[in-house]
């Protein structure tokens, strides 16, 4: 009888797990079908291509005309520009926690503010990049207004610090200590043993979470939308103003109808793919890296 009841209750579980995994691939396929059936008018329009390579958007009746290049250029210039700010604090941070002070008390309390920001709302974020930030950008001579492509990138590395640094600890703890005790009795120094192993046999798990930060900083919306500057064209440079993929959605989404309205949407379907991307690629560097 236990042994039947015992069955039972292990067929009810493998069916509700079943049932919630399945529940995610139709939520997935729903998001996909919404998105591609909204965005069919403007890519039958302007043409798939003829829409990614467009720099122009201008929605006035008379010359009305929707491509997607200056957002995704102003995406790009944005994430990556943030990233290479990250990295080198993130790493540092990671290193503090996991390594040189790992199991301390003052580790515990990084950690504890590493969390702390990774819990502050991005609006925060961009009050704090327009009152605090944006004036310093401002006497740098970086920019009249203060506004662009720099002063979101520098907020959007903070934010997405957290992210990486916390991902990159977790690593580079899981490093065996029976390695680097091989090391140390061996006359190897900590600088060393960090270079030489903790690095080398967490870099899977470091590289993988760099490109998550990517991916987190690509889709990031509120606090770039009230620091990029908000302007329709392809930005040149760090010092000039933009906008990118979320922050156009964001900012023109509730006026938009028509041919705007799906154009808006081929725009959130092209940065769905971008994110899915980034999250593939994530996965095989992790595989890759792994098995060297």
């Amino acid at each position: 009888m236990k042994e039947q009841l015992g069955e039972m209750r292990d067929k009810i579980f493998r069916f509700l797990l079943f049932f919630a995994a399945v529940i995610i691939l139709l939520l997935t396929a729903g998001i996909i079908y919404a998105l591609v059936s909204r965005s069919t008018e403007a890519f039958q329009e302007y043409g798939v291509w003829g829409f990614i390579s467009n720099p122009e958007w201008d929605p006035r009746p008379a010359t009305e005309e929707y491509g997607a290049l200056s957002f995704i250029v102003g995406t790009l210039y944005t994430a990556f520009f943030a990233l290479f700010l990250c990295v080198p604090f993130s790493l540092s941070v990671a290193l503090f926690n996991g390594e040189y002070f790992k199991g301390k008390k003052i580790s515990s309390f990084v950690r504890s503010i590493v969390d702390l920001l990774a819990g502050i709302p991005s609006i925060v974020y961009g009050l704090w990049g327009f009152y605090a930030v944006r004036p310093l950008v401002i006497d740098l001579g970086i920019n009249a207004q203060g506004f662009g492509i720099f002063l979101s990138s520098i907020v959007l590395a903070i934010m997405i610090i957290p992210y990486a640094s916390s991902l990159s600890t977790e690593f580079i703890s899981m490093v065996p200590n029976k390695l680097k005790e091989g090391a140390y009795s061996l006359g190897a120094t900590q600088f060393e043993v960090i270079q030489n192993i903790s690095i080398p046999t967490a870099r899977s798990g470091i590289v993988a979470s760099y490109i998550l930060a990517l991916g987190r900083a690509l889709g990031e919306t509120m606090a770039v939308t009230m620091l990029i500057g908000n302007t329709d064209r392809v930005p040149k440079g760090l010092r000039d103003t933009g906008n990118t993929m979320a922050s156009v959605i964001a900012n023109q989404f509730g006026e938009a109808d028509g041919i705007k309205l799906s154009s808006l949407i081929a725009i959130g379907l092209l940065l769905f793919i971008i994110t899915a991307l980034i999250n593939m690629v994530a996965k095989l560097v992790m595989k890759k890296l792994a098995s060297v």
